[in-house]
């Protein structure tokens, strides 16, 4: 649960950083959307690969060579299936990222939050999942906070 918040807080900061930055004076020479975010992602990804190595340590090897090992895949597939996850989940971050361009940063939250609830209630239908009593409350307050939040944004506009 405190992952869940402390990911849920740091998505929304950055998008209200980024925000921030994205509108204001011109901070250096093409650093549009695509560019800021392409930026943020190497400079975390130089700051996480240690703090990963620190804390995990090598345990992905072995991971790696017992799911190899298991013989649903091999080392060709999963590596692939590997850099096709992080180039798809890296895509619909700068996705996300050039939204925020366009919208106001509670609008992306909001939406980022509703899009968690569908893909939960999808799943749970697909896959045929039960849900508990507290994650049908918890969707629930989601979509009607969603809601107000449109209503309240509609009714400022008129």
């Amino acid at each position: 649960v405190f992952s869940n918040l402390l990911s849920n807080v740091s998505s929304s900061l950055r998008g209200v950083l980024s925000k921030k930055t994205m509108s204001g004076k011109q901070i250096g020479e093409n650093l549009d959307a695509q560019n800021l975010y392409a930026v943020l992602t190497a400079m975390s990804t130089i700051l996480l690969i240690p703090m990963m190595l620190a804390v995990e340590g090598t345990a992905f090897i072995p991971a790696f060579k017992a799911a190899v090992a298991a013989g649903s895949f091999t080392n060709k597939s999963l590596s692939t299936l590997l850099a096709l996850s992080g180039a798809t989940y890296y895509l619909y971050n700068e996705v996300a990222f050039l939204a925020l361009g366009k919208v106001n940063p509670v609008t992306h939250a909001v939406g980022n939050t509703i899009k968690r609830v569908v893909i939960i209630v999808a799943s749970v239908v697909a896959f045929k999942t039960p849900m508990s009593t507290g994650s049908i409350i918890g969707s629930s307050i989601a979509i009607f906070g969603t809601l107000l939040y449109s209503l309240a944004m509609n009714s400022v506009k008129k």
